[in-house]
């Protein structure tokens, strides 16, 4: 098995986004350097529970080969479809992983929550769900909006639409100061900093007319005010930073404590929004799969087009997956498949009558 796992790291490691690696090896190294000394292991000892549990789910699911890559985003059709990687955090720091750990990607609307988490932080909450709704839509992720009558809003921040509105609403007195104002906001997120990939951005930039039809609507109709251009280059910015799943992880792990790093004990933010996040992306997370997705899996999760998804568990774990092919609705299978399996084996879902299974 530890032969197997080092074999599929040397072949995802050299091909996805376009030799990443390769054309940037000193942001390789950042991310690789940020990461030592932790509490973490590449390959599980399948003594404790935890680490025996993913060790099974990994082999289980790593021949799933159904899905497929996100071909509308060129930079993303560069991916490696063997890539595969889990990752749990406890809100007391410590890691538990296996497979491509190391594997660096882009978040893509992973990245959602944690800029909602922002805007929350900038502006509150009254001011927020009056420019963007808390209510599902049943729509796909990139949907032509559809407005609430009465309110003239995104419906809610987990669609495009109400993404890039979030982005828009991010405090800065130039377009430069708010990109750091993200990716300040971020590094809290993962304890070390993060970069964005412009590759990646450029393409997004370069393709996203469907999104740039969407932000031109909302100026129309008054959700979005200021240079419509910037918002959107902000949004195609926060899609392309790039993460590892043992990243997306601690992510989920700060959510599900209240907001602080278990790594790093920051404040990622303020405890009194948590509860918004996670209630969005309860309701609202995984698009229009969302509705099955709480009835079989049962928590807080996202999921992006890079292949990654994370969930929280309130105060007890964050979870992560990553492996690039995806379903019809944009969502990972391979990531929906270890999600559905942890929920059932270690009891997760918020209703179940076991609360106290880890």
């Amino acid at each position: 098995m530890i032969a197997a796992l080092k074999k599929s790291s040397e072949r995802c490691e050299g091909m996805t986004h376009g030799g990443l690696y390769q054309r940037n090896p000193q942001l390789s190294h950042q991310h690789k350097a940020a990461h030592q000394g932790e509490n973490s292991v590449n390959h599980p000892d399948p003594r404790t529970p935890i680490d025996a549990l993913l060790t099974e789910l990994y082999a289980r699911h790593r021949g799933l080969n159904e899905g497929k890559l996100a071909a509308y985003i060129p930079e993303l059709a560069k991916a490696n479809p063997d890539c595969f990687a889990i990752a749990v955090c406890t809100p007391a720091g410590e890691i538990h992983q296996i497979g491509d750990i190391e594997q660096i990607f882009t978040i893509q609307s992973v990245s959602k929550p944690f800029v909602h988490g922002l805007a929350l932080d900038d502006h509150g909450r009254d001011f927020v769900t009056r420019r963007v709704g808390v209510e599902p839509t049943g729509d796909a992720f990139n949907s032509i909006i559809t407005l609430e009558e009465r309110s003239k809003r995104p419906h809610n921040p987990m669609v495009n639409a109400g993404a890039i509105a979030m982005a828009s609403l991010l405090k800065g007195g130039s377009q430069t100061e708010r990109l750091n104002r993200l990716l300040e906001g971020f590094s809290r997120y993962t304890g070390h900093r993060v970069n964005v990939d412009m590759s990646v951005f450029m393409s997004e930039r370069t393709t996203g007319h469907r999104n740039r039809a969407i932000a031109h609507l909302m100026l129309n109709f008054g959700m979005i005010e200021g240079a419509v251009d910037e918002a959107l280059d902000l949004y195609f910015q926060q899609c392309s930073i790039l993460v590892t799943c043992r990243d997306l992880a601690v992510m989920a792990g700060t959510l599900a404590n209240q907001g602080r790093n278990p790594l790093t004990g920051a404040q990622a933010v303020q405890r009194e929004h948590v509860k918004d996040i996670l209630s969005v992306m309860y309701t609202c997370g995984m698009y229009d799969y969302s509705g099955e997705w709480v009835y079989r899996v049962g928590l807080p999760a996202k999921s992006g087009v890079g292949g990654g998804i994370i969930a929280v568990v309130p105060g007890k774990l964050g979870i992560a997956v990553f492996s690039p092919p995806l379903d019809e609705r944009g969502n990972s299978v391979r990531g929906i498949a270890v999600c559905r399996d942890l929920s059932e084996r270690l009891g997760l879902h918020l209703f179940d009558s076991n609360p106290d299974a880890i």
